[in-house]
């Protein structure tokens, strides 16, 4: 299979923006489709972040043969099916409402989406930038508010689908149809290859996080806590808002919109959008989606560059979480903020990009 070697440097210097230095080009395979991947020397980039599980596999085959029978988690596909109906009567719900429910449910929104794309995404999985103990406490809160699994699961998850982007060992491959990689692959059990990987990765980074471990012994409890009982209970305390209203705004369809928002980066965003870093891998960059995801939409350039802490090449634009990470850092709160280079962003997209030289 032949190779070439591409010298550029791969991260741009910064107050508080790691470098790191010769980038390798070779050919891999995602699928069916060969891929040019950059990768950074793995001992800079194991030193530097403290994992490369989310750098794709080259060497990872399918096994031939039939694809196992589908086995169907019907306790899923009720609570999932009571869920949708629950919002749905919140969104009728809506024109009751207090005014300052609706801003509650909104702040509620941002915060527990800021708990999986400042947390569980850009942190712990992909270890893009660094965190003091208070912020990595106020993430993990919002994480259990956003109830998504708990932050162990979600990052093993997200580095095997990094690590074996849309083939049988991806948790929510999307070849196998936009229904599958949005909501069907939490309402089947998980393809063998799936659970194969996760059990192989290296999550020594995650389980020597002390915060971490902590929310994952006390997960469930947490999650009654933060997801269904606070977001209840202040609006019908402080404010007098009916408990019903309570309940089914600021808490299930708060909830449900943002599942949905998180799940359209895995179907939406690897099916729909242009590809301008790199044409011969699925994810596509979808400026809609990242209005929904507080900037999670910018695919292509993600999995290209899994490692840059902005998901986009672009700063804050469509991006509040990239806002609030450099708010952070701006606080003290956050530091070593992974970023490449305009230099290698052009060339990659001279060398593998559809053409289009713009996100959206």
């Amino acid at each position: 299979m032949p190779a070439h070697l591409l010298q550029e440097e791969e991260f741009s210097s910064a107050s508080s923006t790691t470098t790191v230095g010769t980038l390798t080009s070779r050919v891999t395979r995602n699928g069916d489709a060969i891929v040019g991947k950059d990768l950074i020397n793995h001992e800079d980039l194991a030193g530097d972040r403290g994992m490369i599980d989310d750098l794709f596999d080259e060497t990872y085959q399918e096994k031939e043969g039939p694809k196992p029978p589908v086995r169907y988690v019907w306790r899923n596909i009720i609570l999932m099916s009571l869920l949708h109906l629950g919002a749905i009567f919140g969104l009728m719900l809506i024109p009751s409402a207090k005014i300052q429910t609706l801003a509650w449910a909104v702040l509620c929104f941002l915060v527990s989406a800021l708990g999986i794309t400042a947390g569980s995404h850009r942190l712990w999985s992909h270890r893009s930038y660094k965190a003091t103990l208070p912020l990595r406490i106020f993430l993990t809160i919002a994480n259990s508010m956003a109830f998504q699994n708990d932050i162990y699961e979600w990052v093993r998850d997200h580095r095997v689908h990094h690590k074996f982007s849309e083939t049988d060992a991806d948790p929510h491959n999307a070849m196998r149809g936009f229904f599958f990689s949005h909501i069907g692959w939490l309402l089947v059990r998980k393809h063998p290859d799936v659970i194969e990987k996760g059990q192989k990765l290296d999550l020594s980074d995650i389980k020597a996080d002390k915060v971490v471990m902590f929310q994952r012994r006390y997960y469930k409890p947490s999650v009654v806590l933060l997801c269904f009982t606070l977001p209840t209970v202040v609006p019908w305390y402080f404010w007098d808002e009916s408990i019903i209203i309570s309940f089914f705004i600021p808490t299930i369809l708060r909830y449900t919109i943002g599942l949905n928002a998180t799940w359209l980066v895995n179907s939406a965003a690897h099916m729909f959008g242009n590809r301008p870093y790199d044409q011969h891998i699925n994810p596509r960059e979808n400026p809609l989606v990242s209005l929904g995801a507080l900037g999670e939409g910018f695919h292509n350039y993600h999995h290209t560059f899994p490692y840059d802490y902005s998901t986009s090449e672009f700063g804050w634009r469509f991006n509040v979480t990239t806002a609030f990470i450099d708010l952070m850092c701006f606080l003290g709160l956050a530091s070593d903020r992974k970023k490449v280079s305009k230099e290698v962003i052009l060339a990659r997209k001279m060398r593998t990009g559809d053409g289009s030289h713009k996100s959206g």
